[in-house]
């Protein structure tokens, strides 16, 4: 800082990327690529450019900082679940398609390190961890919308065929990490199908 200058307090100029979301979006990849118990506030803060202080007044402990890493990932879940909705309102089944094949695409993905909501709840076993929460909440989300399609397209039990796609799915997750699947979308989307033939 040169003399005469002071800290600027306040929103940053518009544009300009604030230390709130500086701090989240370095968290986020980091917790993502490497493991959230692996990155430490130290290395969260250097990366971000944002001093320990900052950190710490926006967010007041690093569980805090995962809450906000998951529901930052929930938001981004549902963004484009949302937008694959709106391109197929009026047929369920196109949609399903659309949005396992969505899922699929994700999972082929050079960055692909897994569903960040399983990996959290992987990583943290308490069930009243903030992050494990909104991990639980997003999967309960998954099924309950699921559920919804899967009746408009005359599902005998709604409730058991969303549950049993949400395990396709989550496995799904797990092994696009293991392997590279010939035609993930295609086997996806198949097993899903028959679900409801």
């Amino acid at each position: 800082m040169t003399a005469g200058t002071r800290p600027r307090r306040g929103a940053p100029p518009k544009g300009e990327v604030s230390a709130r979301e500086r701090i989240l979006a370095t968290a986020s990849e980091l917790f993502y690529r490497e493991g959230i118990r692996a990155i430490g506030v130290d290395t969260v803060v250097e990366r971000s450019g944002v001093s320990k202080t900052s950190l710490y007044r926006l967010f007041e402990s690093k569980d805090a900082l995962i809450a906000a890493f998951a529901a930052e990932q929930d938001r981004l879940f549902w963004a484009r679940w949302d937008r694959i909705e709106e391109q197929h309102a009026d047929d369920p089944r196109a949609l399903l398609e659309a949005l396992l094949s969505g899922i699929a695409e994700r999972i082929g993905l050079p960055a692909f390190r897994g569903c960040p909501f399983l990996n959290l709840a992987t990583e943290f076993p308490d069930d009243n961890h903030p992050g494990r929460v909104v991990a639980r909440g997003n999967k309960e989300e998954l099924r309950a919308r699921l559920a919804t399609i899967v009746a408009r397209l005359g599902a005998s039990d709604p409730d058991r065929t969303a549950f049993q796609i949400t395990l396709l799915i989550n496995g799904a997750y797990v092994s696009g990490l293991m392997a590279e699947p010939a035609d993930l979308r295609g086997d996806l989307v198949d097993a899903a199908m028959k679900l409801l033939d």
